[in-house]
């Protein structure tokens, strides 16, 4: 099999962030809107995974995200083998949203789902249809969200027949203020990692392309007995508990990161110059092992694309490592020590120590740093 790369599977970020970019600069001309509300944009939100809005009191925090392809694997593990992920898939679309909520301290209050569709038609298989409504149900149970409402469009000549577009948004609150994760980091921070399920809801084209070129495509055998496709379907973890019980224990988070699109480069997402120094990149989970096998896929590639085995990451002070890794565990996390952060006259950079990987500053452009 060729070695694969995500730009070769057709996602190509340097349009899709230049876009972003584009949007920022013209989306910030907008903030002067919210004073006739009494309100006012937060600065250095605009960039962040969740944009703030500041009242007398508190921080509201607003996200729209969306849940990529995954879908289409569940789709073809359904056709293949009559076994719904659904509820899985309806898991990993909430967590997509709340988990970026969460990095700037926002607990979420309500989440509402999008479901485009390109006919009707599909939500008349009754077993796909209530798995996806059980499985987004779940997961604003896990993050202690109300699901307030949401859309379900049917997109002819826009959205292929036979697939459905998932996507949605939430509403959260960061309250006292000082709650707030503000991204103020010094010299000699640690970084905590946390661990993923395994690839959650980002580079399932990747993973598509992968299935393509295996002989037995989604049915094929991993070490540990389960199939590929089955692994891909792992739902996501959803990291808003561990937020609270960081809050509960007035544990000071100074950044926190969802690692999804753009893998590990998103460690450096902070507008500042640091370098990311990893030492300890943990436990590498089975579907991950089995996608960088000799000939697949470099590392190179994987860390820059997946979570890799961490879907959360934390800094705070060293004085504070151990009460973070106690408030992970209590909220079923598994988090270790990964590493530290480094002033180094200016540059910035993620360096993965054990694999000998670096990544600059050029290599992550998701922000207009006008309007930070």
């Amino acid at each position: 099999m060729a070695v694969l790369s995500y730009e070769a599977a057709g996602v190509d970020y340097e349009p899709l962030d230049a876009f972003k970019r584009f949007c920022q600069r013209h989306a910030a001309a907008t903030a002067g809107n919210l004073g006739a509300h009494g309100l006012s944009e937060t600065f250095g939100s605009r960039g962040e995974s969740a944009y703030l809005i500041e009242t007398p009191h508190e921080f509201l925090a607003h996200v729209e995200e969306g849940l990529g392809t995954k879908n289409l694997v569940a789709d073809a593990v359904y056709e293949q083998t009559g076994r719904s992920f659904y509820q899985n898939i309806g898991i990993d679309t909430v967590a997509a949203i709340v988990n970026d909520l969460a990095t700037s301290g926002a607990l979420p209050i309500c989440v509402a789902m999008h479901a485009a569709v390109g006919d009707a038609g599909w939500f008349a298989d009754e077993k796909r249809a209530a798995d996806l409504a059980a499985g987004f149900a779940r997961g604003c149970q896990m993050a202690g969200a109300a699901w307030g409402g949401g859309e379900t469009p049917a997109l002819s000549g826009i959205v292929k027949p036979g697939t459905v577009v998932l996507a949605g948004s939430a509403i959260g609150r960061i309250f006292p203020k000082q709650r707030r994760i503000v991204g103020d980091l010094e010299d000699g921070d640690v970084i905590i990692l946390l661990a993923s399920s395994g690839v959650h809801a980002n580079g399932l084209t990747l993973c598509r392309a992968m299935a393509e070129h295996l002989p037995d495509g989604y049915a094929t055998q991993l070490d540990d007995g389960r199939s590929f496709g089955e692994s891909l379907l792992d739902p996501s973890v959803i990291y808003v508990p561990f937020i609270a019980a960081c809050q509960k224990a007035d544990i000071r988070l100074k950044y926190a990161v969802h690692i999804t699109g753009h893998g590990w480069r998103k460690l450096m997402r902070l507008p500042e110059p640091f370098v990311y120094e990893i030492t300890d990149i943990g436990h590498l989970p089975e579907i991950f092992q089995f996608m960088v096998r000799p000939g697949s896929m470099t590392a190179e590639e994987a860390y820059a694309t997946f979570n890799m085995g961490a879907g959360f990451a934390a800094y705070v002070s060293p004085a504070d490592v151990a009460a973070c890794i106690a408030a992970a565990r209590s909220s079923g996390m598994t988090p270790w020590v990964a590493g530290m952060i480094r002033r180094r006259g200016g540059r910035k950079a993620v360096e993965i120590h054990p694999l000998g990987i670096t990544y600059d500053a050029g290599s992550l452009s998701i922000r207009n740093e006008g309007h930070a």
